[in-house]
Formats: C-alpha cells, sequence, structure tokens
C-alpha cells in the first residue's frame, strides 16, 4: 500500500483554517470562545535529568512552547499552563509527581518518555478517579507507545497521542515488503515492555509479509545504563545481518548509532526515534540512505509546522520533533468547546471519536474504543538537506526525507480494548 508522498503544501491545513475545520467537525462548538478567561494546568512527569534528561528538556520546552501558542487560538478561548516535573524516568518518582499534581487540583497530565511509567500512572489515575468522584484526572499521553496501554490496561482516562508499537511495525514491515535487497535482520532494542513489544510484532509482522527474511539476532539490553554498544554492534556483524530494528530512542539510539559507524557496520538501520535529540549529530553525514526512521511527522512538513519548527529553533537553538504533542493541544481545545467544559470527565467524553484536521498530517481521530489516535505515518530515510527539503536537525546538514506514506486505514491496528466508561457523556 506505499505511495508516493504528496506534496505536503497540498495536505496541510494552517493553523487558522484547521481550527475552523475542528469547529464545524464537532458541531457543538458553534459559540465561539465559550471558556474564555479559564486557565487550563496541566503537569508534565518525565525526565530532565540522567542520561534521558536531553530527551526530556526538549519536550518540556516543546510542551510549554506549544502551550503558549495553542493559548493564543484555541477554538474554546482556554489558556493552557505546563508545569514540569523531573521523574528520572523512576515509576516511584512519577506516582509522587502525579500526587503533587492531585494536591495542587491539576486534573490533567502528561508522560511518554517509558511505557514502564505509564502502566503505572494509569493504574494510579483509575483508582484515584473511582475514588475521588469529582476530582477525576485525565492522562495525556505524548510519547509511550506500548500497545497494552491502548488494549489490555486500557481505560477511559487515557489518551494516546503518538502512534503505538504495532501500527509503526505496520509501516516499518510494509516498506520492507518492496525492500528486496533486506534479507537478514536483527534485532536490538531496549529491555523493558516497548523493547520487547518491537522485537515480538517485528518477528509476528515480518513472518507475514516477508517469510523469506531471516531474523539472525536478537538481543535486549538495560534501558538507559548501557554506555559503549560496541559490543552489540559486534554481534550484529558476527551474525550477517543487512538490517537492524530497533525502537531504542534517547542516548541508548545515539551511541548504538555512533558506535555502528565506529565499528564499520555498513548495513540499514530501521528506526523509531532517529530523529530524537542526540542521533541526528551522531549520524552527522554518516548513514545517508541508510538510516530509516517512521513517524507521524517529518522534518520538512511544509505549512503551519514549517513556522513552528522555524519559531522553536530561533527560541531555543533546538528542535521540535514531538509533534504529537500540537495534536494533544488541537484536541484539548476542540473538546473542551465542544463540552463547553474543562471538567476531565465533559473532556474526555467529548474528545471520544473526535476528528479533526490537524495543523499537520491531515485528517485524524481519536478512536473511540481504545483511545488510540488514528493518523498517517511516514517512513523517512537520512541524506543531504536540499531546497525542497532544507530542514536540517541539529544543523547536520542532513535530513529525513520522506520516502513512504500510510494512510490511518493502513496503519491502524485492531484493538482488544473493553472500555469501562463512567456517567457524565
Amino acid at each position: 500500500m506505499t505511495r508516493a508522498m504528496q506534496s505536503p503544501s497540498r495536505r496541510i491545513v494552517p493553523l487558522a483554517v484547521g481550527a475552523v475545520l475542528a469547529a464545524a467537525a464537532v458541531g457543538a462548538m458553534a459559540q465561539a470562545k465559550p471558556l474564555a478567561g479559564q486557565t487550563v494546568k496541566l503537569m508534565w512527569i518525565d525526565p530532565l535529568t540522567g542520561l534521558m534528561g536531553p530527551v526530556g528538556n526538549n519536550q518540556l520546552k516543546s510542551q510549554q512552547f506549544l502551550a503558549e501558542r495553542f493559548s493564543a487560538s484555541n477554538p474554546a478561548g482556554v489558556k493552557f499552563e505546563v508545569i514540569g516535573v523531573d521523574n528520572k524516568l523512576s515509576p516511584t518518582e512519577s506516582l509522587n509527581a502525579l500526587k503533587s499534581a492531585i494536591d495542587q487540583g491539576i486534573r490533567y497530565v502528561i508522560q511518554g518518555n517509558g511505557s514502564s511509567v505509564a502502566v503505572p500512572l494509569i493504574d494510579a489515575i483509575n483508582k484515584h478517579n473511582e475514588r475521588n468522584p469529582g476530582k477525576e484526572i485525565v492522562f495525556l499521553n505524548e510519547a509511550a507507545v506500548d500497545p497494552d496501554l491502548t488494549n489490555s490496561k486500557c481505560s477511559f482516562w487515557h489518551f494516546r497521542f503518538d502512534a503505538d508499537t504495532t501500527m509503526k511495525m505496520e509501516a516499518i514491515t510494509t516498506f520492507i515488503k518492496d525492500q528486496k535487497d533486506i534479507k537478514k535482520v536483527f534485532l536490538l532494542n531496549q529491555n523493558y515492555s516497548h523493547g520487547h513489544q518491537v522485537a515480538r510484532f517485528a518477528k509476528e509482522y515480518l513472518a507475514r509479509k516477508r517469510p523469506d527474511v531471516q531474523v539472525v539476532g536478537e538481543d535486549l539490553h538495560p534501558l538507559a545504563q548501557v554506555r559503549d554498544f560496541a559490543p552489540y554492534v559486534a554481534k550484529i556483524k558476527a551474525a550477517g545481518a543487512d538490517t537492524v530494528i530497533t525502537g531504542n530512542w534517547g542516548t541508548d539510539l545515539s551511541l548504538l548509532v555512533k558506535a555502528a559507524i565506529e565499528g564499520g557496520y555498513t548495513g540499514k538501520f530501521l528506526t523509531y526515534y532517529a530523529g530524537v535529540t542526540g542521533t541526528p549529530s551522531a549520524l552527522g553525514n554518516n548513514g545517508a540512505g541508510k538510516v530509516f526512521q517512521v513517524a507521524y511527522q517529518h522534518y520538512n512538513m511544509g505549512g503551519p509546522m514549517e513556522a513552528i519548527m522555524k519559531d522553536f529553533k530561533a527560541k531555543f537553538n533546538d528542535d521540535m520533533y514531538t509533534g504529537s504533542i500540537i495534536r494533544q493541544f488541537e484536541m484539548l481545545g476542540a473538546a473542551m468547546a465542544k463540552a463547553k467544559s474543562t471538567d476531565p470527565v465533559k473532556v474526555a467524553h467529548a474528545m471520544e471519536g473526535l476528528s479533526l484536521k490537524s495543523a499537520f498530517g491531515g485528517e485524524v481521530t481519536m478512536r473511540k474504543a481504545d483511545h488510540q489516535l488514528q493518523q498517517t505515518l511516514y517512513i523517512g530515510v537520512w541524506q543531504k538537506a536540499d531546497a525542497k527539503y532544507p530542514y536540517s536537525p541539529e544543523n547536520t546538514g542532513m535530513t529525513f526525507v520522506p520516502v513512504a506514506s500510510y494512510e490511518p486505514y493502513v496503519s491502524s491496528t485492531p484493538t482488544s480494548c473493553q472500555m469501562v466508561r463512567p456517567a457524565g457523556g
């Protein structure tokens, strides 16, 4: 189902126009700015220190930058304020942060770096909401992609704006189906739920789409602890792999890529997060035509996304790559306008099944069955930036150029979620 990329300019709706279309889509928000003047506080709970600190710091800046931008223009007329808390990638620290949010009367929490954190947060929020009617909290998931979060552990209070592991693997393996030079694959992933799921679904989907491809090796490593990936690169080379599939992120990917370059590995990398802080710099001019990323966006979307990224870089000398945050604020603004309320119960009901024309990437829908956002996914390849694809992350002179896209009906995967909903819809 791979198709040539359409020109981004034909697929992007400017931010102001997108807001109008969103208003039309939900009908009930006909009254302009029904909540003007209200401030909605959100607590962001993710790492700001340690090996994954650079990723978290980028995302917190992105959250606060976009909160300010969407406060100036959203169909509900509310103001957004994001308060950041360092969880040190620890479930215990995250639960302490959640308690702090509850004590401060904050009704919306955001998290994404690590499904190992998302799972206990969901469990704690479920218990809190059951025991404290009228003080419910909604969990906005920007990046934790374990499929269980919208399947066996699905919750009415949890909404995921990233694409989950299965959706991204559906896109990756559909792409591999037509890459006849890929014959021997090595699976290298972080040793926690996300890494396990990447390995599991890579094997399952490859067997279905490319049964001739051999998985010649598989390994897991501790999350955010490995500083030298040379031994893993040696295993990959010894196995004769022409391709590595990895869901690694943060320093676990940038250090892996650095070790592969230094170790002389010339095979392909199919990644989830090669555009995240540090990895573009680790790649530098290397890896052209050999490093691929699956994502719900790319660096050169054009339209309002181009303006947002340009303004962000001018302000922080950094790159914005967590586009799920844009959709988070788009959905919140539209749902609050539809509900004519900032109350989490009413907003959660309003967000279920909500469709809108995003500021980038076309039509998106928050699937009612499991609260998994349905969206187009892209495969991009690392190569030199040029006049057509000019945006260069971390000033490398390189970029990810889109080579394939997969509409939601292709990238979507089924859910086993049995949603339990409260009254108040």
